[in-house]
């Protein structure tokens, strides 16, 4: 798979002379493949806010495939992108990984309902199947099913928690009432299928008090104890927010620039102008630091869930203010 860093070019060294030095290499590993999910950070690459930085970034794609967490801890990235239930299970279990920044300030989950099933309201819910991913995602719905005092097993007077794959086949084929979606793709996957905005209810978890923070910026405890590794990544949060910044107030011209970047081909403008206008609204309002009311509900939203926890009790040391109040004053 291709990666890609902006260096500076053979003859602008040159040109140079002997007083150019080479930018500080830095390797990024993303949570998914190239979209407008990670705009901020190809717009960063891109507009040369890394080298303004004295950085050599290498962005690297993920994948179904692809761990992100283990590439951080295997040494071959730097800095990743992940949601923050993952990384605390992944804490838990003995990576020593730290949120470092949290450019995403909104969660972008949501469930998608189909409105022939007479479903408008969390009371409409017993009776029904609903469809979630899991590894992590589901249990921001088991918790908030254990708040209305359904239960999930099927039973009368609760639902049934389906697992679901990352596509919305099982909502349109009707194998399911409701199904997970992103504000900024799966929903979208749905509208693209034929159904419209009147077809559909969909209950944001922002709005029911059940979102947990997605897209945080991560790296090892290792990294964080070198003073070198703690300015490069100072250096990268910061111009990673530029980026961000940019992104917001530049919707289309950063969903080109991620289209320039994708190796693949599989993206279309037409989704990723649109992907990219959902994301600036989760992102709005972050400077990047993560905030520790945001971090304490998502780790109450998951010791409530009524699943298998994927943590046992409030982790420590998960997150630092070190890097963003560096890179922000």
């Amino acid at each position: 798979m291709k990666t890609f860093a902006k260096t500076l070019s053979a003859a602008a060294l040159a040109a140079m002379g002997t007083s150019a030095w080479a930018a500080d290499d830095l390797t990024l590993q993303l949570k998914w493949v190239t979209q407008a999910q990670f705009a901020g950070y190809y717009v960063a690459l891109e507009e040369g806010f890394y080298e303004d930085e004295d950085l050599n970034v290498t962005i690297k794609p993920g994948g179904p495939d692809i761990a992100p967490v283990q590439v951080l801890l295997g040494g071959a990235a730097d800095v990743m992108v992940d949601w923050l239930p993952s990384a605390l299970a992944a804490r838990e279990n003995g990576a020593p990984i730290v949120n470092i920044a949290q450019p995403f300030k909104s969660s972008g989950l949501m469930l998608t309902c189909l409105k022939e099933h007479g479903i408008e309201s969390p009371e409409d819910f017993p009776g029904h199947t609903l469809g979630t991913w899991f590894f992590g995602n589901e249990l921001p719905l088991y918790s908030w099913m254990s708040k209305l005092g359904y239960a999930t097993d099927g039973s009368e007077g609760g639902v049934t928690i389906q697992k679901i794959n990352f596509n919305v086949d099982p909502l349109l084929q009707k194998q399911v009432e409701c199904a997970t979606t992103m504000t900024y793709n799966e929903y979208w996957q749905v509208i693209d299928a034929g159904l419209t905005e009147d077809d559909l209810v969909v209950f944001k978890y922002e709005d029911q008090g059940i979102s947990t923070l997605e897209d945080g910026l991560y790296t090892t405890e290792e990294n964080l104890a070198d003073p070198e590794m703690v300015d490069k990544l100072t250096r990268f949060v910061r111009a990673s927010m530029k980026g961000w910044k940019y992104a917001e107030e530049n919707p289309d011209a950063a969903a080109e620039i991620v289209l320039d970047y994708d190796d693949t081909g599989a993206q279309t403008e037409a989704h990723q102008k649109r992907m990219m206008s959902e994301v600036a609204k989760l992102t709005a309002g972050s400077n990047g630091a993560l905030d520790p009311a945001d971090f304490d509900r998502t780790v109450d939203v998951l010791l409530s869930s009524g699943a298998d926890p994927v943590i046992t009790s409030k982790p420590e040391g998960a997150w630092t203010h070190e890097i963003t109040d560096a890179a922000l004053n």
